[in-house]
């Protein structure tokens, strides 16, 4: 994610360009102009959200996968974020078990409706832990309101001010353990314009809880930045995430911008056999069907039939968890019957429901029909995240004055591009009250066709963070290179 802010020229009564926010695979970008920052974070705008409050906080001084591997991989293109933020010129630490998984788990599936609202029969695709940490990135360079907002809407608002940033890092420390049998990366850099002052208490935080790499450049010679911006992006996404920025990204008022990318690939704890995927056709919500290629195995997995205890969710549904390697990461896979949309059950979907999920499925043995797909989404988190209660950020009311001197700066854009690989392999990229947990006495095995519309998470099971939330609509065909399926 990256953040630019511009400088205004206020004796020719101009006004700095607003900030722009992309957020691709798993990285974020946001731009600062004395007046512009520019934070580029594929991980988590949560990451954001909690750097804007820690700046609002503190005195003066005072986080692609893509699983691309053979047939069983599962790839996801960390997300991407970026804000560009304004300036009109003129003018502490908790473990992540402290905190309660709803904490970030209500925020994630916030941001999943508002997609959904707007999303009619779209793929979806995003990694909250990425918007989170975006946020935080902003939010450490935040004060007064414009802080407040931020830890209000992504659940920090209970925590003593500064701790978010500590669970942030845990949380992606925890997540990067380099003895993990999973893949993820976490990389943040700030590429500062030569020759500005900028908080010096700021950067120093920026370094301690986000790991930010310092690079001062002349956002003058816009095309050579964008290019040097992009060429870091790829080397931290395995090349997943390309062209993130374009030379019209920047300009002579651009300050600062702020990169962030996520990398993830993880192996099925249980791998598909290539020689068992078949073409099959996915019914869509809309009664048309597409041809696709099902994958299939039967093994041992977490499992669970659950209802509402109403009509509304389409009766009983299905919840599939598959880890990978080491169990510590899964996706949880989120399957109404054959006859209802998918639209019917996700407004049910909350916070509270989540963990009911992953505390009532039970190991057992279960056939498993999984598309081999791909999706891919890009952003626009500008209009989501006002409608999440963070506004002033987005304005000449923003008050982001922990960055540098003087209150100038707001953001006037913000998107997010993650992108999502499954095949056989595996992944990279890198509720409510009154819900009845039904199971079943008869021998036979479960079975979970996955051939119609169907909610996702893939997140840590020992954390419970969410590195990626979303929904398959049309699966998007990951053609098989080693395998005619057909004839096998």
């Amino acid at each position: 994610m990256s953040i630019c802010l511009p400088s205004c020229h206020i004796c020719l009564g101009t006004h700095p360009p607003p900030y722009h926010f992309f957020s691709y695979n798993s990285s974020i970008y946001l731009s600062i102009s004395r007046a512009f920052i520019l934070l580029f974070i594929p991980l988590s705008l949560y990451y954001c959200l909690s750097y804007f409050a820690f700046l609002l906080f503190i005195p003066p001084l005072t986080s692609s996968p893509v699983v691309c591997a053979e047939m069983s991989v599962l790839e996801v293109s960390t997300p991407l974020f970026l804000f560009l933020l304004s300036i009109l010129l003129p003018g502490y630490g908790c473990w992540a078990a402290d905190v309660p998984e709803d904490t970030t788990s209500e925020f994630s599936v916030r941001l999943y409706h508002r997609l959904q609202a707007a999303g009619d029969q779209e793929n979806i695709i995003f990694s909250p832990l990425s918007v989170s940490v975006a946020l935080g990135m902003v939010e450490l360079g935040a004060r007064g309101a414009s802080l407040e907002e931020i830890r209000e809407a992504v659940g920090f608002s209970h925590l003593l001010p500064g701790v978010e940033f500590s669970l942030l890092q845990n949380l992606t420390e925890a997540l990067s353990d380099d003895d993990a049998h999973y893949v993820i990366r976490f990389a943040n850099s700030l590429f500062l314009q030569e020759g500005i002052s900028f908080n010096p208490d700021f950067l120093h935080l920026m370094k301690k809880y986000f790991q930010a790499e310092v690079e001062t450049v002349d956002f003058s010679e816009s095309s050579v930045v964008a290019e040097q911006i992009n060429n870091w992006v790829e080397n931290h996404t395995e090349s997943k995430i390309r062209s993130l920025l374009s030379a019209e990204d920047f300009s002579s008022v651009t300050r600062l911008t702020l990169v962030n990318a996520v990398y993830f690939r993880g192996s099925w704890k249980n791998q598909f056999r290539p020689e068992n995927t078949r073409t099959f056709s996915f019914s869509r919500d809309d009664g048309s069907e597409v041809q696709t290629l099902m994958m299939y195995q039967q093994g041992d997995f977490y499992y669970g039939e659950f209802s509402d205890g109403s009509q509304e969710a389409g009766g009983v549904y299905q919840v599939l968890e598959m880890p990978y390697e080491g169990e510590d990461m899964s996706m949880m896979i989120v399957l109404p019957r054959q006859e209802v949309p998918l639209a019917s059950l996700e407004p049910i979907i909350k916070a509270p429901l989540l963990e009911e999920w992953a505390n009532n499925v039970k190991r057992q043995k279960v056939e498993v029909y999984l598309p081999r797909f791909k999706v891919e989404q890009k952003i626009d988190l500008r209009t989501i995240l006002q409608d999440l209660g963070i506004t002033k950020i987005f304005t000449n009311d923003a008050d982001l004055s922990a960055m540098s001197d003087g209150k100038d700066l707001y953001i006037g854009k913000a998107v997010q591009k993650a992108y999502l690989e499954v095949t056989e392999e595996g992944s990279e990229g890198a509720v409510g009250s009154g819900m009845i947990a039904l199971t079943r006495t008869l021998v036979l095995n479960q079975q979970v066709m996955a051939d119609h519309p169907f909610f996702f998470v893939i997140r840590n099971r020992r954390t419970g963070s969410i590195l990626f939330m979303g929904r398959v609509m049309t699966p998007e065909v990951v053609e098989p290179f080693d395998h005619d399926f057909d004839s096998v």
